[in-house]
């Protein structure tokens, strides 16, 4: 077990460092074909942050560990939301732009709820996602991409001329290299926390909705942390959301159409969770400072979190 314990530091570290190479060598070759700094943000960079859930899904997806697949997604978005926001709310409030209140939270609400209809049969009474659900998602992640060209278009497009001087065989190189980081990374991941749940007794439920949640949002983690010491409120709130957004629309229609995923009705308390938890950011934006996630409401997100997480595992453990 400390053999697949260390695998999995492993497989995280080259996750981590696949998704940064990956991003680097995608921002110099679009900023090299002259492609504007907010397409970058809003696509590679979204991507990036997303790409260790993305890799890791597909690969549990393609082996069948449908409760890995659920657990990760469900886990890095309440993660996401409680954990890092509870952090970085913590270092520094978080003022938040009119369009994320009443645009992105709402569209991050709208994923959750669309996740529970589907996953629970509400819609064509077939409990667990299929390929028709997973359509459905990724329609839903199409018409979120639009949303994202028309806020680019009614933005400002004036940017400053960036020269790249790189080489093309650096920016290929980091691009190829941080995809075999990420492919093999999350393999190492997966095959080991099924290794771990094994020998522990526990159920893979756990291990996704814990460690491997946990470790996926790494880069979620930094990226908002590091904004936040940098007072830029816009991307610290905004990385949160938008992966939200992607893991549900895009990781979980890829995973779908993968194979289709079995769903067990235990995850309907963590999505109604993570449907309070947004509901919460909503409301948080009209109670004390307007448009603002003050301290004390990341306080209680942080304190939600670590009590259901320990809840969670003293459960699982008896």
């Amino acid at each position: 077990m400390l053999l697949a314990g260390f695998l999995i530091v492993v497989g995280f570290v080259l996750l981590i460092k696949g998704a940064d190479w990956m991003v680097s060598g995608s921002t110099l070759l679009a900023k090299k074909n002259k492609v504007p700094d907010l397409a970058i943000g809003l696509t590679i960079v979204a991507f990036g942050t997303s790409a260790p859930e993305l890799v890791v899904n597909t690969v549990a997806s393609y082996e069948n560990h449908s409760d890995i697949v659920l657990g990760n997604v469900i886990g890095s978005n309440n993660f996401n939301l409680f954990m890092i926001l509870g952090i970085v709310g913590l270092i520094f409030p978080i003022a938040v732009q009119s369009s994320t209140v009443w645009k992105e939270i709402p569209i991050s609400f709208l994923a959750a709820l669309t996740l529970l209809v589907l996953a629970n049969g509400y819609l064509f009474s077939d409990i667990g996602l299929s390929r028709i659900d997973g359509t459905i998602l990724l329609i839903m992640f199409l018409l979120f991409l639009f949303y994202i060209y028309k806020q680019m278009k009614n933005d400002d497009p004036s940017q400053s001329v960036v020269i790249v001087t790189a080489s093309n065989y650096k920016i290929w190189g980091l691009i190829v290299l941080g995809l075999i980081g990420l492919i093999v990374g999350g393999k190492l991941i997966v095959d080991n926390a099924v290794t771990i749940a094994s020998d522990l007794g526990v159920s893979e439920k756990i291990i996704g909705l814990t460690i491997i949640a946990a470790g996926t949002s790494l880069p979620e983690l930094m990226t908002s942390v590091v904004a936040a010491m940098k007072k830029n409120s816009d991307i610290a709130i905004g990385n949160i959301i938008g992966s939200n957004i992607f893991n549900i629309f895009l990781i979980l229609s890829v995973s779908s159409l993968v194979r289709p995923i079995t769903f067990s009705s235990v995850f309907n308390t963590d999505i109604y969770l993570l449907l309070a938890g947004t509901l919460f950011l909503f409301v948080a934006m009209f109670t004390g400072k307007k448009k603002t996630l003050d301290r004390w409401e990341a306080g209680l997100l942080l304190l939600v979190f670590i009590g259901y997480t320990t809840y969670l595992v003293a459960k699982e453990l008896q």
